[in-house]
């Protein structure tokens, strides 16, 4: 990182892969446990990022009875904090761990979920170059939500945007527009939440050399097929 900026704080914001829990679009077309495999895989992806971020890691569990599982994620060496979200829908559980995290220090926060494996190294540091310069960044994921979402500066209310739909791309943009922000987007990457997204991610990952990814590779071709 280039010195004498403001330090980035990675925040990967999960649930634990169980079964009938994880990926219920996905398990319509594969099964709970096919499903289940899938989700680990994802998650290992997401892990993977996190274990590379050169700055303050936090892991925020969908439920406050996983936080000894979560902070087992990543090796001891590694330093972690863990912030459980609270209850209500996504936008909900989002603002009040902003808020957690702003009001113990963490300043510039770039969150990402356990459901976008073609995110790479490039994408981060664009992010964190572009931090510089505009008060919120996004990455749009393919299905019209977005696959990262990074600001200098506290989320405006989040809890009525279109979750879980095409539309919530276009509306966190205006909703952070119209709260003063000043908003970039950067190039589109793909997420998994239906069956045609494992397809496509097999020749997105195919010449990607992380471990994570490879082995997510395999575990769907061994699912779906080649």
């Amino acid at each position: 990182m280039i010195p004498d900026r403001k330090q980035s704080t990675l925040v990967l914001v999960c649930k634990r892969p169980k079964m009938g829990v994880s990926k219920q679009r996905l398990a319509a077309k594969l099964g709970r446990e096919k499903t289940l495999v899938i989700a680990k895989a994802l998650l290992d992806c997401a892990l993977e990022d996190a274990a590379e971020w050169q700055g303050p890691v936090v892991i925020a569990p969908a439920d406050d009875a996983d936080s000894e599982w979560a902070a087992s994620l990543l090796p001891e060496s590694r330093q972690i904090e863990v912030f459980p979200q609270k209850l209500g829908n996504l936008g909900q559980r989002l603002n009040a761990l902003d808020q957690s995290l702003r009001r113990i220090g963490h300043s510039q926060l770039v969150y990402i979920g356990s459901d976008a494996p073609a995110l790479q190294s490039v994408d981060y540091a664009a992010c964190q170059q572009a931090l510089q310069h505009h008060d919120t960044v996004l990455i749009p994921a393919s299905d019209g939500g977005v696959a990262l979402m990074a600001s200098n500066l506290h989320w405006p209310e989040l809890a009525d945007l279109p979750w879980s739909t095409s539309q919530l791309g276009k509306a966190l943009v205006v909703r952070c527009e119209s709260a003063g922000q000043s908003v970039v987007l950067l190039e589109q990457r793909a997420d998994v939440d239906e069956f045609a997204d494992c397809v496509k991610l097999i020749s997105n990952l195919n010449d990607d050399p992380r471990p994570a990814r490879q082995t997510l590779l395999k575990r769907i071709k061994s699912i779906i097929g080649p």
